[in-house]
């Protein structure tokens, strides 16, 4: 598949996840970072959308710890949460 349309459909995936709090996180991760991802990357986040909202939150905050097949770079960069746009 071209990488252009791939992306589209993951933005939308990453900005659809069914909860406001799910799309600031995941939306706003993939709006940041993935002009900078290569191919691995973009398998990796295509996988990791797989995972329920809940799981996603509780890693990226902390408050359950990271499976191992989702640890790395990625993930850690999730974490950082400085990426969320905040409304004001």
């Amino acid at each position: 598949m071209d990488r252009d349309i791939r992306l589209k459909r993951l933005r939308f995936r990453a900005w659809h996840r069914g909860t406001k709090e799910a799309d600031l996180m995941v939306g706003g991760f993939f709006d940041r970072f993935s002009p900078e991802w290569d191919d691995g990357q973009i398998d990796w986040f295509e996988a990791f959308l797989e995972e329920q909202d809940v799981d996603i939150m509780g890693w990226a905050i902390g408050t359950i710890p990271v499976p191992d097949r989702w640890a790395g770079p990625m993930m850690d960069r999730l974490c950082v949460l400085d990426y969320v746009p905040i409304e004001k």
